[in-house]
């Protein structure tokens, strides 16, 4: 009991350090460091008590990195922040079983990384939120983005943990052999920093980015609704007015953000005259960000491309929707045990476009909010031709917490792995254009109105690391099963006598009666 009290002390300083490799702290060589403090939790004990160390270390990790979430409500954050704990607890018994596997580093590391991919996945859509390779931007490892994938990164980043530990635990000719398996991996890592991707631009294109802010106290979304829709046709009709004096270039498409109207835009009214004016206002089409009626009970979160001659067209919907946030499952049961689910009268729809936007002619994959953490949705599009990304996201619920920070460092590997220019537009904060190389080339602070004007290049290529990425994850995943099933199945040695030379027979035999046997 000594021995598990002691590794869940490790356990959960390892959790809290590796809550700091993300923001607002972002100390990104924290990432193995908090891998490796898992992997000596979980060392040396039975699957039976390794996930106490485990569900320890998941606690501490993700209530402090989802602390955001209290903006919701601290039922939400204990909730949310519970499941995925219990992620890591099972993973520190299959981490006490595969530690006794020969070349343990590499099956924890494929354990870890087949965690992420499970719970970014399941259940109602899984949450990405904490994944390793989220955090490395700024950091050479992020050049191996476009060549490994997101999910890529997080596995070098997992065996770097794990081969850390190793390098504690280990003697003699093992630790060597740690040791230059460490030095390797920092040499492969050393490739694509002086080797980076650079696709071929296939063309440009002049992109607005609008940030109309949110009236009131800025984190209600709800609060004046149609005031949030004037600030964006206003911040529109300012711009149009600046190309026609000759103090900015016209843009070849705008981008709204998502909840740029939060009611249905086809509906006749205010809106949809709002709409009308500023896109009659700048003459290019602009990607609005609305709720549309989905039928009885049900809403859609759309990006609609709006053009000044031929009105609205072609459409994204959001695919990953937040579970009891914008839609509730077991409906019936939930909402008639927490009164404040029925706050989301209607569930909304899952999106499932898999080509890219066509807006003034150029193909943009579009993400809505959460949806850039997913890996889904964004592959599809740039395999489909993609040149360059779109988010529209409405953080107002949390704009006054890290989370805003958290969403945009995700955006930046996004733009990395795929090699895109990225561009995004929120209601109140943070919007801004992303470089394919990770640098943010135009921002706009919190809680104000801003326009961001960038002109862009645009490429069709797709990165060896959104190819591969998916693949990597299910290697990892039936990896991960091969080995726990090994470490499972109960096998005896056969116990064969010690080597004895022949001086040490011949002595046995002439002091032996015969036909004795030696002991």
């Amino acid at each position: 009991m000594d021995v598990v009290l002691k590794r869940t002390a490790l356990a959960l300083v390892a959790g809290l350090a590796l809550a700091l490799a993300f923001e607002p702290v972002a100390l990104p060589v924290l990432l193995p460091v908090g891998v490796a403090g898992f992997a000596l939790a979980t060392r040396g004990l039975r699957a039976r008590s390794g996930w106490i160390p485990g569900l320890v270390f998941g606690a501490a990790f993700y209530y402090t990195h989802i602390w955001w979430m209290r903006s919701v409500g601290t039922d939400a954050w204990l909730a949310l922040a519970g499941i995925e704990a219990l992620f890591y607890g099972l993973l520190g018994s299959v981490a006490a079983v595969l530690h006794r596997r020969r070349w343990w580093p590499l099956w924890l590391a494929t354990a870890w990384v087949s965690m992420e991919v499970w719970r970014s996945g399941w259940p109602f859509s899984g949450m990405p939120w904490g994944r390793l390779s989220f955090g490395v931007v700024d950091t050479p490892v992020a050049d191996a983005l476009p060549y490994v994938g997101a999910i890529g990164v997080s596995f070098v980043l997992a065996l770097g943990g794990t081969l850390l530990a190793a390098l504690v635990v280990e003697r003699g000719r093992a630790r060597r052999v740690v040791a230059g398996a460490l030095v390797a991996g920092v040499v492969l890592l050393a490739v694509p920093v002086v080797a980076p991707w650079s696709p071929t631009p296939t063309g440009e294109a002049t992109v607005a980015a609008v940030q109309g802010d949110v009236p009131g106290p800025g984190n209600n979304i709800l609060y004046d609704a149609p005031g949030v829709t004037r600030n964006h046709v206003e911040a529109t009709v300012e711009l149009a007015r600046q190309v026609e004096e000759g103090e900015a270039p016209r843009p070849d498409f705008v981008v709204w953000p998502e909840n740029s109207t939060a009611s249905d835009p086809f509906r006749a009214g205010e809106i949809r005259d709002g709409i009308d004016t500023a896109v009659d206002a700048i003459g290019v089409p602009v990607l609005v960000g609305g709720l549309v009626d989905g039928g009885p009970g049900h809403v859609l979160n759309q990006g609609i491309v709006w053009d000044p001659e031929t009105g609205p067209g072609e459409r994204y919907t959001k695919w990953h929707p937040v579970p009891y946030g914008e839609w509730i499952p077991f409906r019936d049961f939930f909402t008639a045990q927490f009164g404040r689910l029925a706050m989301v009268p209607r569930d909304m729809l899952s999106g499932t476009r898999t080509s890219p936007l066509d807006i003034a002619g150029v193909p943009v994959a579009d993400a809505i909010c959460f949806d850039v953490a997913y890996d889904d949705g964004i592959y599809a599009q740039v395999e489909n031709g993609a040149e360059m990304l779109v988010v529209q996201t409405s953080n107002a619920t949390f704009i006054h917490t890290d989370q805003i920070d958290q969403q945009f460092a995700i955006t930046r590997v996004r733009a990395m792995e795929t090699g895109k220019w990225a561009v995004v537009a929120a209601t109140n904060g943070v919007s801004g254009v992303i470089a394919p190389d990770g640098t943010v080339v135009a921002s706009a602070d919190p809680r104000t109105q801003e326009v961001l004007l960038e002109r862009l290049e645009l490429n069709d290529a797709v990165t060896p690391g959104v190819r591969l990425a998916p693949w990597i994850g299910a290697a990892c995943l039936v990896a991960t099963g091969l080995a726990l099933l090994a470490g499972l199945i109960p096998y005896r040695r056969r116990v064969r006598p010690a080597p004895v030379d022949d001086d040490s027979r011949e002595l046995v035999t002439a002091g032996s009666p015969r036909g004795a046997t030696r002991p």
